[in-house]
């Protein structure tokens, strides 16, 4: 007991280990001890992948090297097929610009509402609206812009919005359609107006006799015509509607009934060049200056344009513009998501240090904000890049019948070329095949990027 007492009170005795227990060999995981668990809960995934992606690929290359039937094998003639015929050049070509330009747009826009909403105070409503597209499917979104881009200015917003500019700014046509009356003294000239084949002279009236205007486009009020008197140093004349109702008119001569033409634009040319230039009165009736003696009088085309109908958006030269449009409109919102949670992980102190040694909000923006966010930036571009090469549902809703050539992307002419009259799937899986070699690289790139942040 003593010697056992003096061992543990001791202050130079050296502590006792406790003895050794049973030895531990190493902690082996479920997977390890038990490979088969981990087969059976991978195998129901394993089988939906291989049914879902594995095959379809696996078949789509080789019904890509056999005939349209499948009944001869052809090689790469379905290749060759593709790099040659225009329509499917055509197809390349627009995914060419729907690669460039919509994820860029779409990319910066969402870049500019997430900075922007961080600074005002209804940010969450904000970025509620504009995510809000990414909501309908892509079908609804292409019902919703195929009205928008409606020609018809009464039907569709686009077209509204744009007549109604420039009827602001412009004045429109006094009398549509209107024309001069067959063997008179006016004749067609440039641009769509009426010209003159006699000078004008002081002392006698230039009448100018228009038809093909229907009585139910003259104005309500308008007056009866009246002659001019000829004026001393002046050009004189009436522009009038030489028409009565019955046909009981004499041509080229004002009768009674025949109807003025108020507000008609007349010019006086010399050499080309617009000496002077009047609006016709209530009466018809019009004057000119001394310097219209000797001048050829002229109707400009402004007179006569019909009623400005808007921008053919789904014409052959917008159509890949506005389809483009549509799909920034949806997936900017998606863009303006992820750049916002980037930013909300942000150092601020680095934005705070920036400002308190001077620099303005555009170079903190452009120097610190961007550069920061760059890995975000760089994924949403890839993954919207890999969204638009297999764009189909906008374009094929969205354009219409004779400008979907012009519209026409890869996806919508595998479509097209498999059972939309086609009916060459050896050509249509050819296309299914370089859609997937196009999309690979980027899907890589776009994994590997996103490993190489994880690891950080």
């Amino acid at each position: 007991m003593a010697d056992a007492t003096a061992g543990a009170g001791g202050g130079g005795g050296a502590a006792v280990p406790p003895p050794p227990g049973p030895a531990k060999g190493p902690r082996r995981g479920v997977t390890v001890t038990r490979p088969w668990v981990a087969a059976l809960f991978l195998l129901p995934a394993l089988v939906l992948l291989g049914a879902l992606v594995a095959y379809p690929i696996v078949y789509t290359v080789k019904r890509s090297l056999y005939d349209a039937d499948d009944s001869a094998f052809v090689g790469l003639k379905n290749f060759g097929t593709v790099f040659s015929d225009h329509g499917i050049l055509t197809a390349v070509r627009n995914n060419v610009v729907w690669v460039l330009v919509a994820p860029t747009v779409a990319t910066a826009l969402g870049l500019v509402f997430a900075v922007l909403t961080e600074k005002v105070r209804w940010g969450t409503a904000f970025k509620l609206v504009v995510f809000m597209p990414m909501a309908i499917s892509m079908l609804a979104a292409g019902i919703i812009f195929r009205l928008v881009y409606e020609q018809d200015p009464d039907q569709g917003v686009a077209n509204a919005v744009v007549v109604a500019i420039h009827d602001t700014f412009s004045d429109s046509a006094a009398y549509p359609g209107a024309r001069p009356r067959p063997n008179s003294d006016l004749k067609p000239s440039a641009g769509g107006s009426f010209t003159s084949q006699a000078k004008a002279a002081a002392d006698t009236p230039a009448d100018l006799p228009l038809v093909g205007i229907p009585q139910n486009k003259v104005p309500s009020g308008a007056r009866d015509a009246k002659p001019a008197a000829p004026k001393s140093g002046a050009v004189t004349g009436t522009v009038w509607l030489d028409f009565r109702p019955g046909g009981t008119g004499t041509p080229g001569k004002i009768d009674p009934g025949e109807k003025a033409l108020s507000g008609v634009k007349v010019q006086a040319v010399k050499d080309g060049k617009v000496v002077a230039s009047a609006k016709t009165g209530k009466d018809g009736t019009y004057e000119l200056p001394a310097d219209a003696v000797g001048a050829q009088l002229r109707l400009p085309a402004s007179n006569f344009s019909g009623k400005y109908e808007g921008i053919n958006w789904l014409g052959p030269s917008l159509v890949t513009p506005s389809i483009i449009a549509s799909y920034i409109w949806m997936w900017a919102g998606f863009a303006m998501v992820l750049i916002a949670a980037g930013l909300a992980g942000m150092p601020r102190e680095l934005l705070e240090q920036a400002r308190v040694d001077g620099a303005n909000e555009w170079q903190v923006f452009r120097r610190i904000t961007v550069p920061l966010l760059a890995p975000v930036l760089v994924v949403v571009t890839v993954t919207l890049m890999i969204n638009v090469l297999k764009i189909f549902d906008l374009v094929y809703i969205i354009a219409p019948g004779d400008s979907q050539q012009d519209a026409n992307v890869l996806a919508l002419q595998l479509y097209l070329s498999s059972f939309g009259g086609g009916n060459n799937q050896g050509v249509g899986s050819a296309i299914g095949v370089i859609l997937l070699l196009l999309v690979l690289p980027v899907m890589i790139f776009n994994i590997r990027r996103l490993r190489k942040e994880g690891r950080r």
